[in-house]
């Protein structure tokens, strides 16, 4: 099982709508929401978060692990 889907389970648990975030490959809501956080996968293996508002993407961190990555989601939710 890997961090993004751990991180999803958290979410929930915590109560965190569903459409307020976005994981690559785990939680992909559709149609997606008009602004959201977002995690996913960068070409050079590494890992960005970031927030998606208005229509575009602006990222906040870029991390070396899935791990590091998830746990600023939480951070960026406030989980």
């Amino acid at each position: 099982m890997s961090h993004r889907q751990d991180l999803v389970r958290a979410l929930r648990a915590a109560g965190v709508p569903a459409g307020h975030y976005r994981i690559e490959g785990v939680h992909e809501p559709g149609p997606p929401p008009t602004d959201f956080v977002y995690l996913r996968g960068r070409p050079d293996g590494r890992w960005e978060t970031g927030v998606f508002e208005r229509g575009a993407y602006e990222t906040t961190a870029v991390h070396d692990s899935e791990a590091g990555a998830c746990a600023h989601l939480r951070t960026l939710l406030g989980v």
